[in-house]
């Protein structure tokens, strides 16, 4: 499926897929504005016909009432269609940022914090529904309002036409620049959230070594320095909010106190504004009708240049570089099989402006092998790691599995080649089977029983109240348990070859008893590659190979 590039090609994907609502929700708004028109009008043949001393028709009374509910009932209907139009956007422009994010490089992950791509689907996404709901729409249907009361102002009184004419452009120029300001204090405060949803997460995640090294303090001051640059931006759009709003007004009340008097004067002036005293009436009920739009615009303008900021920065998402996607291999075509299972060939490598973290490694492992990689912290064993499994593309050299480039190996494939076991396991929306065969077609209950016998869960799983339908949400296990139950994934697909990222380095001694064994029974018959710190933790018999030019 071909992913949209631009919220645009997102908004007419899914119009055209909601033909009939769209068609609907223009219907409704034309209707309401036509509905608007018609009371003045019946109110000002009423008092027309009152101050000619005719009595009101009974048929007039209900014809202005009814036409008022209807009004009423179409306003309604106008609300909901609206919103249910906004909706259907939104949730077309998520489902579009899930299929983008699927198809994101790793090193977007290196360079985005969690806490950023988080505000692109919560708080951006949210001003894009209002952008829709309480914005472009809303505001298209409160111009057609404005339009079609001045069009009835001008035939029913020129020069109070001509008064509305003069008073557009004032209004025009006030909303353009409380537009600029406002986009300026919403940009600033969508950063200063975006610093804020990533400074909390980032707080809990390292709150051991923050209060290790006495950092409390500092952490609270970088909150409060976010949280005020929020404040100082929402302040700034609230207090434009709280000004444009009695200036409408006032200019409202000015334009009906100067039609008055123009009305009661004499002469050519009173001509000009030609009104009636029901006209008069009439005329003060579209004034109303009028302002009350204009100040909703100026509302929806709020609206529309707060979602501006999320809108570039969605946009700015869905135009990023997407990962090179590696194709099927077509059926019957033969991959060259070499000696060596796997092979890194002058590989170089870092983490873009950060220096090389590997520099001219070679080395290369046999079917069957068992090789665990040691070396100081920061040496590049995980590195290594991403790069068998096409996460990154080296920057020179070439790393290659059975022949082929790493990251030419197609993503349905990767699952049945590799099984990864990293540091801590990372539960899944799911039930326990669930964590074990990661909602994969091609692993059945069978498989997930299998890989939890191989690692010694079966009994413990059957003990839940649901067994492995127990939603794990609700599961104790305890920190051996969910490493156990991490090899478990990793081996319920058969992948020939087994990484292992420091898999006991959060482990007691009899818990990493426990899992070395398990290990032990998943490893046979399978190339496994493991990352340690410590010599002592490697798996049954196998060769050292030392990463970093230190070792």
């Amino acid at each position: 499926m071909k992913r949209e590039r631009n919220l645009g090609a997102v908004v007419r994907r899914v119009l055209a897929a909601s033909p009939w609502i769209t068609l609907l929700t223009g219907a409704v708004i034309l209707l309401s504005v036509a509905a608007a028109l018609f009371p003045p009008l019946m109110l000002e043949r009423a008092v027309n016909d009152l101050t000619a001393g005719r009595g009101v028709s009974l048929g007039l009374a209900f014809a202005y009432l009814g036409l008022v509910a209807l009004a009423g009932v179409l306003e309604s209907g106008q609300n909901v269609m609206i919103t249910v139009l906004g909706q259907k956007v939104t949730h077309g422009l998520r489902s579009a940022l899930c299929a983008k994010l699927r198809h994101l490089p790793a090193s977007y992950y290196t360079s985005h914090s969690a806490g950023e791509t988080d505000s692109r689907f919560v708080n951006d996404v949210d001003t894009v529904d209002a952008l829709f709901t309480n914005g472009i729409v809303s505001m298209f249907a409160d111009a057609c309002k404005v339009i079609s009361i001045l069009a009835v102002i001008w035939d029913k009184s020129m020069g109070l036409g001509l008064l509305m004419v003069l008073v557009t452009p004032v209004l025009f120029v006030m909303t353009r620049l409380f537009q600029k300001r406002m986009l300026k204090a919403q940009m600033e405060n969508r950063a200063a959230i975006g610093k804020v949803n990533h400074h909390v997460p980032e707080t809990i995640a390292n709150i051991r070594m923050i209060h290790v090294l006495r950092r409390e303090t500092y952490m609270e001051r970088r909150y409060d320095t976010y949280i005020k640059e929020s404040y100082r931006a929402t302040d700034r759009t609230n207090l434009y909010d709280s000004i444009y709003s009695p200036i409408v007004i006032f200019i409202s009340s000015c334009v009906i106190s100067v039609m008055m008097v123009c009305a009661a004067m004499g002469g050519g002036v009173r001509a000009f504004f030609g009104i009636s005293v029901g006209t008069a009436v009439a005329m003060i009920a579209y004034v109303g009708k009028v302002f009350g739009p204009l100040e909703s615009i100026g509302m929806e303008i709020q609206n529309i240049q707060s979602a501006v900021a999320g809108v570039k920065r969605i946009e700015a998402f869905l135009a990023e570089t997407e990962r090179e996607e590696p194709a099927n291999v077509p059926e019957g075509e033969e991959r060259k099989e070499e000696e060596a299972l796997l092979r890194f060939d002058g590989v170089r490598f870092g983490y873009g402006g950060e220096g090389d973290v590997l520099r001219d490694l070679c080395f290369s492992v046999k079917k069957g092998e068992t090789v665990t990689f040691v070396g100081r912290t920061g040496a590049g064993k995980s590195t290594v790691f991403r790069l068998l499994l096409g996460i990154y593309r080296p920057d020179a050299g070439q790393v290659t599995v059975k022949g082929i480039p790493a990251a030419d190996i197609p993503d349905v494939e990767k699952r049945r080649l590799f099984g990864y076991v990293e540091q801590s396991f990372h539960l899944v929306e799911g039930t326990v089977a669930e964590q074990i065969s990661l909602f994969d077609p091609a692993v059945g209950r069978k498989e997930v029983e299998d890989a939890a016998r191989l690692v010694g869960l079966h009994e413990s799983i059957l003990a839940l109240p649901e067994g492995y339908d127990t939603p794990a949400a609700q599961t104790s296990f305890s920190q051996g348990q969910l490493q156990l139950l991490s090899i478990a994934r990793a081996v319920a697909a058969s992948p020939e070859i087994l990484l292992l990222d420091e898999i006991t380095a959060n482990l007691d001694s009899d818990t990493e008893r426990r899992v070395l064994q398990a290990l032990d029974r998943a490893a046979r018959g399978r190339t496994v590659l493991s990352v340690s710190h410590r010599l002592g933790q490697t798996v049954s018999s196998g060769r050292l190979l030392a990463i970093g030019s230190d070792l």
